[in-house]
């Protein structure tokens, strides 16, 4: 039991060393917390929310293993090595795609009811 409970806190961490160190984490958090509340105030459906939530949390997932991969090559790779900075890019690109995938689902699921919100309240 105990080496389990040392699981999670080496989990918790290495998520609030992401939390703390890392910008793009916190970002993804609040647009994550923007679209949840959102997706509330406008009565998503369930699959519509797992659809959101899904999307959030690979986005967040893909950002932590970033992360890890940068301080891992950092580790290795004390002076400036071109291959090094091109597992670091092709990493930050995985966190570009899974983005890019959560704007989508992100207007799949909102955008209908947000432009019947605003073709109510717009005067045109």
């Amino acid at each position: 039991m105990q080496k389990l409970l040392l699981s999670f806190k080496n989990a918790c961490t290495g998520l609030k060393y992401c939390f703390l160190t890392q910008r793009n984490m916190v970002i993804h958090t609040l647009i994550g917390v923007v679209v949840v509340a959102t997706a509330f105030l406008l009565r998503i459906n369930l699959t519509g929310m797992l659809f959101l939530l899904t999307a959030i949390t690979v986005v967040m997932v893909t950002e932590v293993l970033n992360s890890a991969l940068e301080q891992a090559i950092d580790l290795f790779s004390k002076e400036r090595s071109d291959l090094a900075q091109k597992a670091k890019d092709i990493a930050a690109g995985a966190v570009l795609l899974t983005s890019l995938y959560a704007v989508i689902v992100g207007l799949c699921v909102l955008g209908p009811p947000l432009w019947t919100l605003a073709g109510s309240v717009l005067p045109f």
